[in-house]
């Protein structure tokens, strides 16, 4: 579970999403992202299989749509465009804009995306639903989201070691690989529908 949701390989794409955002908000949006990215994985270990299945969805199905929704993310992030506001409406549209960042795309695609679910599911299933077995995975599903949390705090040591130019740098090289990886499953997930 560690390494499908890959703390430290997050800390990038925080840093990216959360540029010009204070500390205050980084830390909001950081314990905002991991609490509802842990609990996203927790209701998907009690009841994602039965859930996905009485929905109609498949695990490909799901792989792709997580795919085009961080594909559009990674497009922003390339391009650099940011949502203006009116300077009255400036604190409140930010503070609106980080609740808006921890769910999509931190908690959901980056942290609890198509991976870390499937690995869930797949998990929570080799469990038997088992009360011990499945309560050691809620742990492990908190110990990850702790270590999300600090990797995340610790994030603005490294945004100010990057710089202004660092952080452009990186948003751009990131958006560039986020929209590599949004592709990736968009195949993965068009391979295993279609059987390529």
């Amino acid at each position: 579970m560690l390494v499908v949701v890959d703390p430290v390989g997050l800390v990038p794409a925080f840093l990216a999403t959360t540029e010009g955002l204070s500390a205050r908000l980084r830390r909001q949006i950081a314990w905002r992202a991991c609490l509802i990215a842990g609990a996203i994985l927790i209701g998907v270990a009690l009841a994602g299989d039965w859930l996905l299945r009485q929905l109609g969805i498949t695990l490909p199905a799901f792989r792709i749509a997580g795919g085009l929704l961080l594909f559009a993310v990674a497009f922003e992030m390339v391009l650099g465009w940011r949502v203006q506001r009116d300077a009255n409406d400036a604190e409140q549209a930010v503070e609106e804009h980080a609740h808006d960042l921890a769910a999509f795309p931190l908690a959901i695609p980056l942290m609890a995306g198509p991976g870390a679910i499937t690995a869930t599911i797949l998990l929570a299933g080799q469990t038997g639903y088992r009360m011990q077995w499945l309560a050691a995975l809620l742990v492990v599903v908190a110990a990850v989201m702790a270590a999300c949390l600090m990797s995340y705090l610790a994030a603005e040591r490294i945004g100010k070691l990057l710089g202004v130019t660092g952080n452009i740098v990186l948003s751009r090289l990131l958006g560039v690989i986020l929209a590599a990886l949004a592709v990736q499953y968009v195949v993965d997930g068009v391979r295993a529908a279609f059987g390529f």
